[in-house]
């Protein structure tokens, strides 16, 4: 992956102003903070709740550690560049961004749709869930996303920084795929599209195997004659199926806006709103959707309350 004419890439600034861009600073570094810090706190609640030691929150804990993974590939880059006041990203690290950018996005994609496998077998087999999603399962399941990963990161990646770019401009305030192909100095990149056009076909594929769970576990929640049945089996898919949409809403409505002459201002939301807002998301969802992880959140919460207390009592 060689390209000596390119040194360094020039992506989109937020502002020029030093004031906004201390602001700009400073609302990112919120934004990640709360990300990782509600990622790790999903992660805790599960491995310190033996409750939660099940299968879809196994999935939901790999996950959130795609999510911090993948809020951590462009957002403390472009706070350091409103810092230090620069745009600059060097070639390593644009090579990099690209890379986790697609390994971190198909490992996410791949476990929500392992997530709606899960929640397929435990409403429409529920007498064969124990069987079919062993621990051993489970973590070939988990194992199998994050090799699907990395395997097409280093397939794209491979194939985009293998072509001559002739300009180092990018209308985007990181580096992707698309963006990059639109620097080729000449159509050396069609074989890059194929390969591209290969990975959205299996991530359609994944979308339609979701929503082929979907329809048949609604169909098979209709049949359910106790209406708290029919609910205690719609809240467990409820958390997932908002977190698909959110991913795949704000990465279609991402990628089928067309940003080339498009304002500065609306490509900075809209690479605001697909890179960010579902890892920030995820964690609320499932926390706020779902009722063992309020349990779980309060008995932790709570159990620190009580030391508290406790130690306050002991020193008076």
């Amino acid at each position: 992956m060689s390209n000596t004419s390119t040194t360094n890439f020039l992506p989109l600034g937020f502002s020029d102003m030093r004031e906004l861009q201390i602001l700009h600073f400073v609302i990112f570094l919120l934004i990640y903070l709360a990300t990782v810090m509600g990622n790790l706190l999903i992660i805790i609640l599960i491995t310190l709740n033996r409750q939660l030691h099940t299968p879809m929150y196994f999935f939901l804990m790999n996950l959130s550690i795609a999510d911090i993974g993948n809020i951590s590939i462009n957002v403390p880059k472009a706070m350091s560049n409103s810092l230090m006041n620069t745009r600059l990203i060097s070639y390593p690290e644009c090579v990099s961004q690209v890379f986790f950018l697609i390994f971190f996005a198909v490992t996410d994609l791949v476990l929500l749709t392992v997530m709606a496998y899960d929640r397929y077998v435990a409403i429409c087999n529920p007498l064969r869930y124990e069987t079919v999603m062993n621990m051993r399962a489970c973590i070939q399941m988990a194992a199998s996303s994050w090799i699907t990963g990395f395997f097409f990161a280093a397939l794209d990646t491979g194939g985009t920084f293998s072509i001559t770019f002739c300009s180092n401009v990018l209308n985007q305030f990181f580096c992707e795929i698309p963006q990059l192909l639109k620097l080729s100095c000449n159509d050396n990149y069609i074989a890059e599209v194929d390969v591209l056009v290969f990975v959205e076909s299996v991530a359609l594929g994944c979308f339609i195997f979701i929503i082929y769970s979907y329809v048949q576990i609604f169909t098979n929640v209709l049949r359910i004659p106790s209406v708290q049945g029919s609910k205690k089996a719609l809240s467990t898919c409820l958390p997932h199926l908002i977190v698909v949409s959110l991913f795949i809403c704000t990465g279609t409505f991402a990628y089928m806006c067309p940003t080339q002459k498009a304002p500065k201002h609306l490509v900075m939301m809209i690479s605001v709103l697909y890179s960010m807002l579902p890892p920030m998301m995820n964690p609320v969802i499932y926390s706020m959707r779902n009722q063992e992880s309020r349990s779980a959140l309060s008995k932790l919460f709570g159990w620190k309350l009580c030391s508290k207390h406790q130690m306050t009592t002991i020193i008076l």
